[in-house]
C-alpha cells in the first residue's frame, strides 16, 4: 500500500488529485479493506504501532451496539494493553489501531467509504510504518513473538497488495490515451459544423467559455493548464439541459458548471471521464446518438501520444474459428482493435507488376479512372462504395527489419539466393526454385521475412500473371503458407496480388482455383482484403466454385477434384464474410442454395468451412430467413452429434444467431436438436464450444416449450454449475438462459435449490453491460419467490439493483428497475429495506427524467411498488416525482401509458398528490390512454382515473374530455379490477353532478 500510494498515486500540493488512476486505486483498497476481515481473521485483530487518524464524516449514531456511545463521541470496548480504544470517534476526527475495526468503519460509511479511504490515506501518507512501525519495514526483525510472527504475515500480505495495485496502475497507463488541444479544437469545430436550427441538427450549439486562445492552444487558465486542463465548453443538446464540459488530456468530463473563469468550486469533475466529445455525447443525449451515424461527417482523430518501440510489428486482424483446408492448423486468435483513420490519406503510387517471357520485373501505375468498369461488372462509382464499418481500415506501413543481420539463421539467406534465381533465371530454373523453396519451412518468420525483404513476394506475384501452370502453382503454394503471417497478407494486398488471384478463379485447372481460394482464405482476414475482394468480381466467382454434386459418398477422381474446389471456394467465402457488404454480396450471387445443399454433404471436410460461413452470414435477417427455409436448420441440428468439436461449435454459433426467430426455435425443437446441445454443456474445457452452445440454449429458451423440454433433460442444473470459473462470454450466455427459464416458477426452485442464487448476486457487481443486463432479469425472474427473496436480501442483493441504476448504460438501468419490482413486492419488510438505501429513493425519480422509453416505464413500475409505503410515498412526493409524472403524460408509447398510470394511481394516495396531478395537466392526457388495445392499459388507466376523480376539478377535466362513453364500456369488462375501477370513476363524475345540480335548483 505504501509503495503505491507514493509511486503510482497522483499528489498535488499534498492532496490526491481527482483522477481516474487515483479513483481505481483507492476502489481496490477499500474491496482489500472490506474483505481483510474475512480473509485475514487473525491478522486483522494485530493491533497498530501508531493509530491511524482523520477527519471523518461518519457521526456518533452511524455505529452499531457493539461500540459504546458518549453524547457524539464513540469508542471501542477492546482496548491495546495500555487501555487505549482500538477505535475512538471525537467528530469530526476518528483513531483507529486495527484492520478489523478499519474494515467497519469502512462497511459502516456505505455510499461514502471512498471518501473515508480517501481522507484517511491523505491524513496517513505512510500507513503501513504507522502499522507496523518504522523499524519494522526497514530492517530485519529478530523477535519471535506470536505478535512479531503475525506482523511478518501483515507486511506480506500488504506488499502482496502493493505489487497488485501497481500492476493495475500500469496496466491503465499504458491504455491513457492522452489529448491534444489540436485535437479538441478540432474536435468542437467538426461539432459546430452539425449545429443549427433545422430538424436535422445534432446539436443546438457549441461554444467555449472563453475566447482567448493561448500560444499552446489552451483555452484554460495557467493555474488549470496545471492540472492538464485544455478548454471548457458549453453544449446545449436538443434533447437534454446544457452540459459544461471540460476537456483534459486525461479526456473530457462533465464539471460543474463552469460558465467564466474564477468560479474555483465549479472545476470539479461530476461524471465519469470519455475518451473524447463523441464519446461523452452519446452518453447524455439520445438525439445524439440515434441521429449521428445518419450524418456525412467523421470525426477524425490523431494518433495518440505513446511511446515510440523500435522494430514492433503491428499484429494483424484475425478471425475467430477460422480452419485452413487440412483443418489441423488453427491461427491464433486476435480481437480486431478499433483503427483511428487519419484524417488526410497518404499519396502514393501503388505498384503492380507486368508478366515478362524473359522473367523481367516492370512497374506500371495502379490508379483507375473513376468511371471505369470495375471486373466484378459494375462501374467503380458501385463497387468501390462502402459502408462506415467498413471504411476505417488502417493502412499501416509495415516495419522493415534493421540492417544488421548478424544473429540471421542460414535459411535466410539460402531463401535470398533462391528468389535471385526466380528474378532472373529462365523456366526451368524458376520451377527449381519453387521447389527448392518448398523444401524449407515456410511456417516460420525468418523464411517468410527473406521473402519479403529481398523483393520475392514481387516475384511470386508477378508469376501469376504468366502462362505457365506449373510455375503459377509453385507461387501459390508459396504463397498459401506465408500468408498465414500477418505482414505477408498486407504485403500481398498491397502489391495487387489479390487481384490476380481472383482472375485465377476463372481458370480450367482445378487445382489451381483451389490453391487461388486457399491464399484468398488466408489474406482476406483484413477489411482492406475483403472489400478489394469484392471490388474485383470474386465474390461471384467463389461462389460459382461451390456449384458441384457431393451427394455420393463415393465420387470418381473428377468428382473429388469437384468437390476439393468446392471446399476451397466455401473457406474463401468464410475469410471474405467477415464484411456486411460481403455477406449481401455473396446472396445475391446465389449462394445461399449451394451453400444449402453442400450443407447435406457427406463429405465432412466440406461441412465446416459451409456452416463457419454460415453461421458467420447468420447476423443478417436475410440470411436467417433462408436457413429457415432451405431446410438448413435440420442439418445443422444433425452435425451437432458428430464427433468434431470444430463443426458443432459452428452449428452451435449459427442455431444461436438463428434462434432470435421463434420459427427457427420451434424447427430446433421439432428435430429433436435441444438434447445435443445439453448434452454438449459437459464440454467444459473448451470455452469457444461451451460460450456456442450456451448461446444457442439461451436463445431457444425464449420459447417456453422448449424451456419444458431443457427442464425435462436436466439442463437448468447444469447452467448452475456454469456460473463460476468461466469467462465472460460463457457467463453472458449461461444467465440468460436462467433468466428465460426463470419464468417459469418450477424452474426459480430448481436454481435455488441447486445453489444458482448466491452466484448470480455476485456477479451483480462486474462491469460487463451485456452479462448485467442479463444477470438483472434472471435476479429479477428468481425474486417473485419468497424463499428466493429472503437469500437475495440476505446476500445485500437489493442494494446491488439499486446500486445498478448509477450505470450510464440505459439497458442495465432498465434492466435493474424491473428486477427491483419484485423484490419490493416479496421483501418482508419492503418500505423499510428501500429507505434504507442512502440517496436511493432521489435517484430512482431522478431516472425520470431519462430520455430512454424502457427505463421510463420500468422506473414507473418501481414508483408504483415503492409507493405502497406511505413513508416512502412521502419522501418521493418531496422529490417532485408528481410534476415528473406529469410531464411524462403525453408519451405515444403503449408500454409506458401502463407503468405511469399504475405510479400515478399509487402516487395520488398522499396528500394533495390528486390536485397536484391536474393541476399538472395529466387527466386530459390520461384519459386518451383508455383508447389503448391493451386491456393491461386500461385497468391501469382506469385505477389512476378513479383516485383523481376523488378532487372535483379532475372530475370536471375527465368530462370534458369524454371520459364517461369510455367508462361506460369498460364498465362490463370481465375485468373486475377494470369494472370496478371504472364504475368508481364514473359515480364519483356522477356524485359531483348531482351535488351541482343540488346547489343549482335547491
Amino acid at each position: 500500500m505504501g509503495v503505491a500510494l507514493t509511486r503510482a498515486a497522483q499528489w498535488t500540493m499534498g492532496k490526491l488529485e481527482v483522477s481516474p488512476l487515483n479513483e481505481a486505486l483507492l476502489n481496490d483498497i477499500v474491496n482489500f479493506v472490506e474483505q481483510f476481515n474475512s480473509r485475514h481473521p487473525q491478522e486483522a485483530k494485530l493491533v497498530f504501532t501508531e493509530p491511524l487518524q482523520w477527519t471523518t464524516a461518519l457521526q456518533a449514531s452511524d455505529f452499531t451496539s457493539e461500540y459504546e456511545l458518549s453524547g457524539s463521541s464513540v469508542h471501542s470496548q477492546d482496548t491495546d494493553k495500555d487501555g487505549c480504544p482500538l477505535l475512538q470517534l471525537i467528530p469530526p476526527d476518528i483513531s483507529v489501531r486495527s484492520f478489523s475495526h478499519l474494515c467497519k468503519v469502512v462497511q459502516l460509511a456505505n455510499d461514502s467509504k471512498l471518501k473515508e479511504v480517501w481522507a484517511c490515506l491523505e491524513a496517513n501518507r505512510e500507513p503501513v510504518v504507522k502499522m507496523l512501525g518504522p523499524n519494522f519495514t526497514t530492517a530485519e526483525v529478530s523477535d519471535s513473538s506470536p505478535e512479531a510472527e503475525f506482523k511478518v504475515k501483515l507486511l506480506l500480505i500488504l506488499q502482496q497488495l502493493d505489487t497488485q495495485l501497481l500492476n493495475s496502475s500500469i496496466t491503465q497507463l499504458s491504455q491513457k490515451v492522452r489529448l491534444s488541444p489540436a485535437a479538441v479544437k478540432r474536435d468542437v469545430e467538426l461539432l459546430k459544423s452539425v449545429c443549427g436550427a433545422g430538424e436535422k441538427r445534432l446539436l443546438k450549439s457549441v461554444r467555449y467559455t472563453s475566447d482567448y486562445e493561448f500560444s499552446n492552444g489552451c483555452r484554460s487558465p495557467p493555474w488549470r493548464q496545471a492540472h492538464g486542463e485544455i478548454a471548457y465548453l458549453i453544449i446545449e443538446p436538443c434533447d437534454t439541459e446544457p452540459l459544461f464540459i471540460t476537456c483534459s488530456t486525461a479526456g473530457v468530463y462533465l464539471n460543474s458548471g463552469i460558465k467564466q473563469e474564477g468560479e474555483e468550486n465549479a472545476y470539479e469533475r461530476k461524471s465519469d471521464v470519455y475518451k473524447d466529445l463523441v464519446t461523452l455525447l452519446k452518453s447524455k443525449s439520445l438525439h445524439f446518438t440515434e441521429n449521428i451515424n445518419e450524418q456525412d461527417f467523421v470525426i477524425h482523430e490523431e494518433p495518440p501520444t505513446t511511446l515510440k518501440i523500435p522494430h514492433v510489428e503491428a499484429v494483424d486482424v484475425e478471425e475467430r474459428g477460422q480452419t485452413l483446408r487440412s483443418y489441423e492448423h488453427q491461427e491464433k486468435n486476435v480481437h480486431e482493435k478499433a483503427r483511428q483513420q487519419l484524417a488526410l490519406n497518404k499519396s502514393g503510387v501503388a505498384k503492380k507488376l507486368e508478366p515478362s517471357l524473359k522473367w523481367n520485373l516492370a512497374l506500371q501505375n495502379n490508379h483507375k479512372p473513376a468511371a471505369m468498369v470495375s471486373p466484378g461488372g459494375g462501374t467503380a462509382a458501385e463497387e468501390f462504395s462502402e459502408s462506415s464499418s467498413e471504411s476505417e481500415e488502417d493502412e499501416e506501413q509495415s516495419e522493415r527489419r534493421g540492417e544488421s543481420h548478424t544473429d540471421l539463421p542460414s535459411e535466410y539467406w539460402q531463401i535470398q539466393k533462391l528468389v535471385k534465381y526466380l528474378k532472373g533465371g529462365n523456366q526451368t530454373a524458376t520451377v527449381i526454385a519453387l521447389c527448392c523453396m518448398r523444401d524449407f519451412n515456410l511456417a516460420q518468420e525468418t523464411c517468410q521475412l527473406a521473402i519479403r525483404d529481398v523483393g520475392g513476394l514481387e516475384v511470386l506475384i508477378n508469376l501469376l500473371d504468366t502462362d505457365e501452370v506449373k510455375c503459377k502453382i509453385g507461387s501459390l503454394k508459396i504463397m498459401k503458407e506465408i500468408s498465414r503471417s500477418s505482414q505477408i497478407r498486407r504485403a500481398i494486398a498491397n502489391l495487387g496480388g489479390l487481384q490476380t488471384m481472383v482472375s485465377i478463379l476463372d481458370s480450367p485447372d482445378k487445382e489451381l482455383k483451389c490453391l487461388a481460394a486457399e491464399t484468398i482464405a488466408n489474406v482476406a482476414k483484413f477489411r482492406r482484403a475483403r472489400r478489394t475482394v469484392r471490388q474485383y468480381g470474386g465474390i461471384k466467382r467463389l461462389v460459382e466454385l461451390l456449384d458441384c454434386v457431393p451427394d455420393s459418398a463415393m465420387l470418381s477422381t473428377e468428382q473429388e477434384k469437384d468437390v476439393e474446389v468446392a471446399c476451397c471456394g466455401a473457406l474463401a467465402l468464410w475469410s471474405c464474410s467477415k464484411s456486411t457488404r460481403n455477406k449481401e454480396a455473396i446472396r445475391k450471387a446465389g449462394g445461399i442454395p449451394l451453400l444449402a445443399r453442400l450443407l447435406k454433404s457427406p463429405q465432412k471436410n466440406m461441412l465446416i468451412p459451409v456452416v463457419g460461413t454460415l453461421q458467420e452470414c447468420a447476423s443478417e435477417r436475410s440470411y436467417r430467413i433462408a436457413i429457415q427455409t432451405e431446410g438448413m436448420i435440420e442439418d445443422l441440428v444433425k452435425n451437432l452429434n458428430c464427433d468434431n468439436q470444430e463443426l458443432q461449435m459452428h452449428c452451435a454459433s449459427a442455431i444461436f444467431k438463428c434462434a432470435e426467430d421463434k420459427r427457427t426455435r420451434d424447427l430446433v425443437r421439432q428435430y429433436e436438436g435441444l438434447q445435443p446441445l445439453v448434452v454438449l454443456l459437459n464440454e467444459a474445457d473448451n470455452k469457444q464450444l461451451l460460450a456456442a452452445v450456451t448461446g444457442a440454449i439461451w436463445k431457444c429458451s425464449m420459447s417456453m416449450e422448449n424451456v419444458v423440454k431443457f427442464e425435462e433433460f436436466k439442463a437448468l442444473e447444469r447452467l448452475v454449475s456454469l456460473l463460476t470459473d468461466q469467462p465472460e462470454e460463457v457467463l453472458v450466455n449461461v444467465v440468460g438462459a436462467l433468466g428465460e427459464c426463470a419464468q417459469r416458477p418450477a424452474n426459480r426452485a430448481t436454481i435455488r435449490k441447486s445453489g444458482g442464487i448466491p452466484p448470480l448476486v455476485s456477479l451483480l457487481t462486474g462491469t460487463n453491460q451485456a452479462l448485467l443486463v442479463n444477470v438483472t432479469r434472471a435476479v429479477g425472474a428468481c425474486a417473485t419467490e419468497s424463499e428466493n427473496m429472503m437469500i437475495i436480501d440476505r446476500l445485500d442483493g437489493v442494494r446491488l439493483l439499486w446500486s445498478l441504476l448509477k450505470n450510464p448504460n440505459p439497458d442495465v438501468q432498465a434492466s435493474a428497475a424491473w428486477a427491483i419490482c419484485p423484490c419490493i413486492e416479496n421483501a418482508k419488510d419492503a418500505g423499510e429495506m428501500v429507505r434504507s438505501f442512502v440517496g436511493g429513493l432521489e435517484l430512482i425519480v431522478n431516472l425520470l427524467k431519462s430520455p430512454n422509453k424502457e427505463v421510463l416505464a420500468s422506473v414507473c413500475a418501481a414508483i408504483a411498488k415503492i409507493a405502497k409505503d406511505e413513508e416512502n410515498l412521502a419522501v418521493i412526493t418531496d422529490h417532485g416525482v408528481v410534476p415528473m409524472l406529469s410531464n411524462l403524460t403525453n408519451t405515444a408509447d403503449d408500454k409506458l401509458h401502463r407503468y405511469l398510470a399504475e405510479a400515478v394511481a399509487r402516487c395520488c394516495m398522499w396528500g394533495s398528490n390528486r390536485v397536484a396531478f391536474g393541476e399538472a395537466g395529466a387527466v386530459a392526457p390520461l384519459v386518451r390512454y383508455l383508447r389503448s388495445k391493451d386491456p393491461s392499459v386500461h385497468q391501469a388507466t382506469a385505477q389512476a382515473l378513479f383516485q383523481l376523480s376523488k378532487d372535483p376539478s379532475n372530475c370536471i377535466a375527465m368530462h370534458e374530455n369524454g371520459v364517461v362513453k369510455l367508462l361506460l364500456g369498460m364498465m362490463g369488462s370481465t375485468d373486475e379490477v377494470l369494472q370496478e375501477a371504472a364504475a368508481g370513476c364514473v359515480a364519483n363524475i356522477r356524485r359531483l353532478a348531482l351535488a351541482n345540480e343540488k346547489a343549482k335548483y335547491g
